[in-house]
């Protein structure tokens, strides 16, 4: 089972995750796209992505407007598998701008 980190480690690795916010509970990022096809797109190679880590963001779609939350459920709060599922979907979103 993967360790949560602590306040402290979650503050360094978003450090190096720009647009990233949070805390042990959870990291979020919201993405503003050119259109909601745009962000469909996102969706759907972070759900390809997901699918290959076999671990799953929480994403909220508004217009051309997306929010993903990082948290790995089974153990309650941040994990380094949702620390490198952030840094994926960054790659996602930089592909599609």
């Amino acid at each position: 089972m993967a360790d949560v980190l602590t306040a402290e480690a979650v503050r360094d690795e978003l450090g190096g995750l720009a647009g990233w916010s949070g805390d042990p509970a959870g990291i979020t990022r919201t993405v503003e796209l050119a259109s909601f096809p745009e962000a469909v797109t996102v969706v759907d190679r972070v759900a390809v992505t997901a699918e290959e880590l076999d671990h799953h963001p929480d994403i909220d779609i508004r217009w051309r407007t997306l929010t993903f939350r990082c948290v790995t459920h089974s153990v309650g709060g941040v994990t380094r598998r949702d620390v490198e599922l952030a840094r994926r979907i960054d790659e996602i979103v930089g592909s599609v701008r």
